[in-house]
């Protein structure tokens, strides 16, 4: 359990540093008028996990401390869209697209109005000078 965790917190230290730099370098490349870096960021992530929840159904190439340190940690930290990405296609793949669907809704409302909540919330405890 002590080395899942220190794993993770390794990983998860070096994915949140990652994300930061794709972000600095796409606002360099692309410029700031559009997220390209969350874009990036999410598109990597995705395939990062596509391939590595490949590898470990098809090979015994992926291991419990390499999931953990990918997966988890440095995927985790780098980018939560390539979990949902995941879970949502899974849903599609085991035959359940409306679990797809209600994930995909859940997340996207929720998310949002999360967001929204958390602007009023904001204002109204730090009112504006």
């Amino acid at each position: 359990m002590m080395q899942s965790i220190l794993l993770v917190a390794i990983a998860g230290a070096a994915g949140a540093v990652t994300r930061y730099g794709v972000g600095v370098l796409a606002n360099r490349t692309l410029g700031e008028h559009f997220a390209f870096g969350t874009l990036l960021v999410n598109v990597i992530g995705c395939l990062a996990i596509g391939i590595l929840v490949e590898a470990e159904r098809s090979t015994d190439l992926v291991t419990h401390p390499l999931r953990m340190l990918l997966m988890v940690g440095f995927l985790g930290a780098f980018t939560t869209f390539s979990a949902f990405g995941y879970e949502t296609l899974r849903f599609v793949q085991n035959g359940t697209p409306n679990l797809a669907m209600l994930n995909l809704t859940a997340n996207i409302v929720l998310g949002l109005g999360g967001v929204w909540l958390g602007f009023l919330v904001g204002r109204a405890a730090f009112p504006a000078a």
